[in-house]
């Protein structure tokens, strides 16, 4: 049995290194998933949305123009 001098204080086995290398590994997968996500939005969702918040903003501006034009044009008290 060695003594206490002799046992290392931190075991190859021990659940400390273990737990950081699979953080490491989940951690380096997360950033791949992401990688792969932000492709993929870029190719297949982005296109798709772009027209329609480009439709979004042409209606928002139209409706102001209509909104602003009928208060200047708007007259409660004319003589």
């Amino acid at each position: 049995m060695p003594t206490v001098a002799q046992t290392p204080t931190e075991q190859p086995d021990s659940p400390g290194i273990l737990s950081r290398q699979a953080r490491t590994r989940f951690q380096a997968l997360g950033a791949t998933a992401l990688g792969f996500a932000g492709a993929y939005y870029e190719d297949h969702i982005q296109p798709v949305t772009d027209s329609y918040v480009e439709w979004a903003s042409n209606v928002r501006s139209s409706l102001q123009e209509r909104i602003q034009t009928a208060v200047e044009n708007y007259m409660p008290f004319r003589n």
